[in-house]
């Protein structure tokens, strides 16, 4: 028997515990799972994998302290991860709202670890791969955050995706203009740790799920390992990652199994750009520098490399790509584009969108005692109407669309700690999830229609 959407809305707002595993065990079960991998691979005669080396686990006391969330946090997470999932192709029918179709696949309480609902179990049943993969993005982007703004507590932290970051670089595919890399392995998520003014430091992540069980993550994790490889920043092998594989089962709780590579690299340290300054495309040439071995230079390895010389042009581009994806998430297309370059998808933020498909940024409401604006998205849920809101705090969004990213950086970096944590505003009625960065996701029932 289906809820009623009023108890689907209030188990949105309930918190629950997060199973999060990471232990040598695991670190060493990955390791098997890749010389496994290895081994057929060399068999079938495909190309080697170059892999993290030294991935191991994270210190029991970062875990102890993960804490609990609510399935709406988790959904926010994931929507603006997926804000330009397409690089805007999709945003006529705004892309972070394809997070909604799982506001009734989890389940949980304050007393209990979270898990899959009846719904989401279903679900599995017939959309495995995509299930599994987006909702693990949501917990291990969750997970990435806690542990980091933790390790780094007088700093913020941005998550960005990497593919839209690193094409104002590189051509990833054949159809982006400049040297084709040809190597299909890449980051998922790059997490930016900064503080106004001073040298950020990049994490890159890479995040899979799955329905079936710990083998199935030793296999994922072991796979993330060669997407996080393939994104150097500095010095050769010492650039820090986190790799995630989310186990959904059908019975029992949500487990986050993880582990990270630590390394001295990572850091932008270089003069600061102006973040209020256009981007322009840049044509990197692909390939990673090994060290040198005797007199002649080695040959390049398969990904991409951000030497010193481009640690401010990649700072600029974190920072104008996580602008854009914020101005996406309010539903604004005339503020994003301007934030992107052609080969990011500037395009696909101007001209016209198909009759009633269109994403307006045109919404505004008070939550938790904040104005936001943003965009809503109303449709049924078990035959009831219900709306959606996502937007950014009314003054932070006037920053990003007058273009003044430094601006926006430094108070929001101000305000990192004083966001209010409620996750339920009684005048909205409705389950709200507010991150530092200014972003809100909301959900309320609509009044009956005469």
């Amino acid at each position: 028997m289906k809820k009623r959407a009023a108890e689907v809305l209030t188990d949105l707002a309930e918190s629950s515990n997060l199973a999060a595993h990471s232990s040598s065990e695991l670190a060493g079960d990955v390791s098997a799972a890749a010389r496994d991998d290895d081994k057929q691979r060399k068999e079938k005669e495909l190309d080697q994998l170059r892999r993290k080396s030294r991935l191991q686990a994270l210190p029991a006391k970062d875990l102890s302290r993960v804490g609990q969330l609510t399935p709406w946090e988790v959904l926010h997470t994931f929507g603006r991860s997926i804000s330009l999932a397409r690089r805007g192709a999709g945003r006529g029918l705004a892309e972070h709202w394809g997070c909604l179709k799982y506001n009734q696949a989890l389940s949980g309480s304050s007393n209990f670890f979270m898990t899959l609902s009846a719904e989401g179990r279903e679900t599995a049943e017939h959309y495995k791969a995509l299930q599994s993969g987006e909702l693990g993005t949501g917990f291990a982007l969750a997970l990435a955050e806690r542990l980091l703004k933790r390790r780094y507590p007088d700093h913020f932290v941005s998550i960005v995706p990497a593919d839209t970051t690193m094409r104002a670089g590189w051509a990833l595919t054949s159809r982006d203009s400049g040297p084709k890399s040809g190597y299909r392995y890449r980051p998922h998520f790059l997490a930016e740790v900064w503080k106004p003014g001073e040298p950020s430091r990049v994490f890159p992540i890479a995040s899979k799920g799955n329905h079936s069980g710990p083998s199935a993550s030793h296999n994922q994790l072991a796979s993330a390992s060669a997407h996080v490889e393939a994104l150097h920043i500095g010095e050769w092998g010492q650039t820090p990652c986190l790799v995630f594989s989310t186990e959904l089962p059908l019975d029992g709780p949500l487990t986050v199994h993880a582990l990270e590579a630590q390394g001295s690299s990572g850091w932008l340290d270089a003069p600061a750009r102006v973040f209020d300054h256009a981007l322009e495309d840049e044509n990197i040439y692909p390939g990673i520098q090994p060290p040198t071995q005797g007199d002649s230079p080695s040959e390049l390895e398969p990904g991409y490399h951000v030497k010193p010389e481009l640690y401010a042009w990649f700072q600029h581009a974190l920072a104008r790509t996580a602008a854009a994806s914020l101005t996406a998430f309010a539903g604004d297309d005339r503020a994003t584009a301007p934030y992107l370059t052609k080969r990011q998808g500037q395009r696909h933020f101007t001209g016209l969108t198909h009759a009633a498909t269109d994403s307006v940024q045109d919404a505004r409401h008070k939550l938790l005692g904040i104005d936001f604006v943003g965009t809503d998205h109303v449709f049924r849920l078990n035959r009831k109407r219900v709306e959606a809101f996502s937007g950014v705090a009314k003054d932070l969004f006037h920053h990003l669309e007058e273009g003044r990213v430094d601006q926006y950086r430094r108070e929001t970096y101000a305000r990192r700690s004083t966001w209010p944590s409620d996750t339920w505003d009684s005048r909205w009625n409705g389950p709200v999830s507010v991150h530092p960065d200014g972003s809100v996701l909301a959900i309320r029932l609509l009044p009956r229609s005469r």
